[in-house]
């Protein structure tokens, strides 16, 4: 019989396919004990993450309260700016109008 052209020879196939199923044999234990390695090392991340006692870590709560808090200057430090800008350009309109009102009498 003539080989098939898929395969090759049949010994050759089963050669493969022996090969492939060692290769998988050796791979499949690797790729478990990987994988509980990482689990462990992630599980031991979470624990570390636990061992600082609540009272010595600042609460979202404070975070938050703090942010707003310099938030609220920041808002306040921008609104007496725009006031002490708008008073100055009220000034200058003020006294242009003077100005021009000055001048408009003296001619007439």
């Amino acid at each position: 019989m003539a080989p098939s052209t898929l395969g090759g020879h049949p010994l050759l196939r089963r050669k493969m396919f022996t090969d492939c199923t060692m290769k998988m044999v050796l791979l499949a234990p690797l790729l478990l004990m990987t994988g509980l390695i990482s689990t462990k090392a992630a599980a031991a991340e979470e624990e570390s993450g636990t061992a600082i006692p609540a009272e010595s870590r600042p609460c979202v709560d404070c975070h938050a309260f703090e942010f707003m808090q310099r938030a609220l200057q920041d808002l306040k430090k921008t609104a007496y700016n725009l006031d002490s800008r708008t008073e100055t350009l009220l000034f200058k309109v003020e006294k242009r109008t003077l100005c021009d009102c000055l001048a408009a009498n003296a001619l007439n």
